[in-house]
This record gives C-alpha cells, structure tokens and sequence, in this order.
C-alpha cells in the first residue's frame, strides 16, 4: 500500500536533504580554508620580513610590517566564529606565533614594551609558543653584538633568554594544550646553554687580551 511506502520515502528525503546541506557546508569550510591558509601565509612572510628588519636595526621598517601583518590577522578573525574548524586547524595559529615571534623580537631589540598576549589577541600557547622561538632570534643578535663587543648588552639579552626559558619551564602541561610547547622549549634550552657558552668564551678571550695588553705595557715600561 501506499502508506507503507512513505517513511522509506521520508527517509530517502532526509537523506538527500542532508546530503545537499552538507555538501553546502562543506564547500563553505573549503573555501574559508584556501582563504585562511592563503593568508596565513602571507602573515608568516610579513612577520618573518619583519624580524629580518629588526636584525638590521630597522625598526621602523619591523613596524611597519608587523602593522601589514596585523591587517591580514583581521581577515582572519571572522572565521573563528563561522569557520572555528578551520581557524584552530592549526596554520592559522602557526602564522600567529609567527606574529608574536616578530612583535616578541622588535619589542627585546629595541628595548620597548612587550605586548601581552590579551592586546595581541592569541591564547596562551601561541603566545608562549611565539615567545619561545624568539630566544633564536635573541642568540643571532648576540652573536652580532659579539663580534662589535658589546658584552654589556650581550649579557643583558642572556638574561632576557634565561627569564623566558624560565616561564617556559613552569608550563608542564600535555601537547594537546601547548601546541608541542615542551618540544620547543627543549630545543630552546640547547640553543640558551650554547649562547651562554660563547658569551663565555668570548668574555674570557676579552679578559685575557686585556691582561696581554696590560703586561706588554708593564714589560715595555720597566728599565733595561
């Protein structure tokens, strides 16, 4: 009879329906996702542009271009409530810590205030995750000061390493909550000991010369 055929009906309808929806949504999803990774990308460029001209001490350059980053970020903001999947997918906050990373940098180098994780607008782990990386860029920039001997300012950037290194210590909490947080920090630890160590050298090579200097001056003066 007619009537037994309708739920099958129904249900096929249902099917179908749900079937089109989803095929809807999801081409939805897709395209917010080439957008996003489209532009996350564009964010690393500008960000990693940014430390670049932070290096050679052009900080209005570093602005400017972390200012360019924080332009495209804004795209992606309105796909954290409409595309939540595709925002925490994991590019986007990749391309965030690239931000913090090259905010992080800029603020260190030129000895201004860092911002906070709150007026940069990312969570907890882009944040930390952002400022662990640039314990890196902190050791290049050591290194230069190194080879213009300027000890006092190395010294004062290696502290600045050890104080991050010590918030990051504190946060043992799982990778599903640090985005792979003590991965990093394992690294940074190597890279921390080995910037500690050619301070060192470099710091006890210097005294040594000072004390050449100053014995050749004591031979030079004294009588025959």
């Amino acid at each position: 009879m007619p009537t037994e055929h309708a739920p099958t009906e129904k249900l096929i309808g249902a099917i179908q329906s749900a079937g089109a929806t989803a095929s809807e949504l999801m081409a939805g999803t897709h395209a917010a996702r080439e957008q996003a990774i489209t532009t996350s990308r564009q964010i690393i460029r500008f960000s990693a542009n940014s430390i670049r001209a932070t290096h050679r001490a052009e900080y209005d350059e570093a602005r400017r271009l972390i200012a360019s980053a924080a332009d495209l970020r804004a795209r992606l903001e309105a796909q954290r409530g409409a595309h939540p999947a595709v925002y925490y997918g994991g590019y986007v906050e990749d391309a965030l810590k690239e931000f913090v990373e090259a905010h992080a940098t800029l603020a260190i180098a030129e000895g201004s205030r860092l911002p906070t994780m709150d007026e940069l607008d990312v969570g907890a782990a882009v944040y930390m995750n952002g400022l662990a990386e640039t314990i890196g860029e902190l050791r290049r920039i050591v290194l230069d000061l190194l080879r213009n001997d300027d000890f006092a300012r190395c010294e004062n950037l290696l502290g600045i390493m050890d104080e991050i290194y010590a918030a990051l210590v504190t946060l043992d909490y799982p990778d599903g909550v640090t985005r792979g947080l003590r991965r990093t920090t394992d690294v940074m630890r190597g890279v921390l000991e080995r910037t500690r160590g050619d301070v060192t050298v470099a710091l006890r090579q210097r005294r040594l010369e000072a004390q050449l200097v100053e014995l050749n001056r004591n031979l030079s003066s004294d009588p025959e």
